[in-house]
């Protein structure tokens, strides 16, 4: 399985077929993913452990335990841990390109890369 470090936590990818891809995603309490949007893939959330603030277009708002939230594709999108436990998604993605280099990121609180660069990694 292969496994990556963030400075926001980690992810697992769990399963990946040539249209979807399944992570475990865990987010470290305070701490959120880059603002960034996807040309190729959707993605869906279901949070397995903790609360997740999700920023989905100009919606913000909050799911809990054992609810989900879909991002379309080209939808400028974050997912952050407002609690003070672990947050724990299981994310699906689908789409006829899931390479790590299709994220443009708009905002990034670890300075990766602005919106004018592609980046190379999750989050």
């Amino acid at each position: 399985m292969e496994r990556g470090e963030r400075p926001w936590g980690t992810y697992t990818v769990l399963d990946e077929k040539s249209n979807y891809k399944i992570k475990r995603i865990e987010v470290l309490p305070g701490q959120r993913l880059s603002l960034q949007k996807h040309h190729h893939r959707s993605e869906h959330w279901i949070v397995v452990s903790g609360t997740a603030m999700v920023t989905c277009g100009d919606k913000v708002f909050q799911i809990n335990v054992n609810e989900s939230t879909y991002i379309p594709i080209g939808s400028n999108h974050r997912l952050e841990n407002p609690g003070k436990i672990l947050l724990v998604i299981i994310e699906v993605q689908n789409g006829e390109y899931l390479g790590e280099d299709d994220i443009i990121r708009f905002d990034d609180d670890y300075h990766r890369c602005d919106a004018a660069t592609e980046a190379h990694t999750t989050g």
